[in-house]
């Protein structure tokens, strides 16, 4: 099983950079850019739902459970 981050995905979608949303949230560019990669181990409810709110979305529209058979490399 695996937890897919689509940060990159709904950045694209509002058409705003990395920068903007780090500027927005105030989260560094290199926890984000952790983030984005799905290098993450853990997420705090405070940090997604600044993101959420930036980006005006839900938190299954950033992350999405694959199971492994299933799973994006």
């Amino acid at each position: 099983m695996a937890v897919i981050v689509n940060l990159d995905v709904m950045l694209a979608k509002r058409k705003k950079s990395l920068t903007e949303l780090s500027e927005e949230v105030g989260i560094t560019m290199a926890n984000l850019s952790i983030l984005k990669k799905g290098k993450t181990r853990a997420i705090r409810f405070s940090t997604l739902n600044a993101i959420c709110k930036a980006l005006e979305c839900q938190p299954g529209d950033i992350l999405e459970y694959v199971a492994d058979d299933d799973a994006k490399s």
